[in-house]
């Protein structure tokens, strides 16, 4: 995420009836993520909801694929979660409270031509999900993944780029939503989440929480 783009959600954040602290870091990076987490407890005393939603995306064939493709593809949407959520959890296991929320996708939960590399990553999230929400319901401690379709985020424009297409061709090609939608909207995933986080999904872990603008019904 761009400095710049943090500055900006500090600023808005000073007109909001909250706090906010920002870091740059990539989540491949563990003790940079440890610094950033240290932080967060230094300045809250607690972390009470992690969203990893750290992600990339990218086309190819399996076979085409570099090893440096596909490692960058599981490293970042993968074991990136799990590297966020080892710092996170212990602090969440002595507060005996939160929810951790994995961004996963519809490729979560199918299979997808030219994003082999990515629908592993996004299954992965789901496994991780489900095996942690065992093992954290005896502190609890909820864990729930999403799977939007495709979101109107400045991802699309890298992916266009790529393919030589516009965003909505790319979103039309690689979606296929039921409702006529090229997309959703980021709000539409904020709202999902807010009511996940909530006490009304105060009983929904392990779950696989779908925005799909009903593509997987098709």
């Amino acid at each position: 995420m761009l400095p710049g783009f943090l500055a900006s959600l500090a600023r808005w954040a000073l007109g909001c009836p909250l706090a906010c602290l920002t870091a740059v870091a990539d989540v491949r990076d563990a003790a940079a993520v440890a610094q950033a987490v240290d932080a967060a407890i230094e300045r809250f005393g607690r972390i009470d909801v992690p969203f990893n939603n750290a992600g990339i995306c990218a086309y190819g064939l399996a076979h085409e694929l570099t090893e440096p493709e596909c490692d960058a593809m599981l490293d970042i949407n993968l074991k990136g979660a799990w590297i966020v959520a080892r710092h996170v959890i212990p602090h969440m296991i002595a507060a005996e409270r939160g929810v951790i929320v994995n961004n996963s996708s519809i490729a979560g939960l199918r299979g997808m031509a030219r994003l082999s590399h990515y629908a592993a990553s996004k299954w992965g999230l789901t496994g991780l999900t489900k095996s942690w929400a065992i093992e954290l319901a005896p502190h609890n401690i909820r864990v729930v993944s999403i799977h939007p379709t495709g979101v109107d985020t400045p991802l699309n424009d890298g992916l266009a780029q790529m393919e030589g297409l516009t965003t909505i061709e790319v979103a039309e090609r690689s979606a296929g939503n039921l409702l006529p939608v090229p997309w959703i909207e980021p709000s539409d995933v904020a709202e999902a989440i807010r009511f996940l986080v909530s006490d009304r999904a105060r009983y929904m872990t392990g779950t696989t929480f779908v925005i799909d603008a009903g593509l997987l019904t098709r």
